[in-house]
């Protein structure tokens, strides 16, 4: 069962009144508590408006979009948090059925090409995987790339996110990660969209953008997050928009 709130509304339009969510770095597991419809969210504190997602900063958190480099379309948010990371991507989905069913079908298939090896396993939110890939480690010797894939199907959306890091593999390094995840906002909007289409995200304002030569340090995450994108099947990254929360 995939934990969230929903009430018996079907309307999927904007809402007009206060958006922001609740302030606090702590939620109660398997309480139906989010990720939230913006219809849903709760009405206090406040978020970062990415545009289809709203994220809720907390201290310590770094946040950048992942931007395609031939469109300068943003595709991915990626919240950095403990020394873990945890990329958002949020998608149009049916009304009468959810994705998450044939997307970790297709996510499994993909992790088998490449000799990998996929559990399924029960978290937070549902179902989940975890997948490990055999590459080669630093001082060459075989070892494992490893992701956590988790899926949730909303009111006409879909939200994947991925998780990398200490919190892939240890669920109290995960627990802070966790909170972000379901205080996270989609705005589906009424906008017909056909599925597993990228809902638009936006820039915030104040972002910065940085190339892959900044410093070593930008350097060596964005070969990090290549190693992910084996594991995604995402879209090729361009320049990254930090924002910091």
């Amino acid at each position: 069962m995939i934990f969230k709130r929903r009430n018996n509304s079907t309307n999927d339009d904007a809402a007009t009144g206060d958006e922001q969510v609740q302030d606090t770095d702590s939620v109660a597991a398997g309480n139906e508590q989010g990720p939230f419809d913006l219809e849903d969210a709760p009405e206090h504190g406040h978020y970062i408006d990415l545009g289809a997602l709203k994220i809720e900063p907390v201290e310590g958190m770094q946040l950048r979009l992942e931007v395609e480099e031939g469109s300068q379309r943003v595709i991915a948010a990626a919240l950095e948090l403990d020394g873990s990371r945890l990329q958002l991507q949020v998608f149009a989905a049916p009304k009468s059925s959810g994705l998450w069913e044939g997307i970790s079908s297709q996510i499994e298939e993909s992790i088998g090409e490449q000799n990998g090896k996929i559990d399924r396993v029960e978290g937070r939110f549902g179902t989940e995987l975890v997948a490990r890939v055999p590459a080669d480690g630093p001082d060459g010797e075989q070892g494992y790339m490893v992701a956590r894939f988790i899926g949730i199907d909303g009111g006409r959306w879909f939200l994947r996110a991925v998780v990398g890091g200490p919190a892939t593999l240890d669920r109290a390094q995960a627990e802070r990660l966790e909170d972000r995840l379901a205080r996270v906002v989609v705005e589906r909007g009424d906008q017909p969209m056909p599925p597993q289409e990228l809902l638009p995200l936006t820039m915030p304002a104040g972002a910065v953008t940085r190339s892959a030569t900044d410093t070593d340090e930008e350097t060596e995450e964005k070969t990090d997050t290549s190693s992910e994108r084996s594991l995604q099947g995402r879209p090729e990254r361009g320049p990254e928009i930090t924002e910091i929360g």
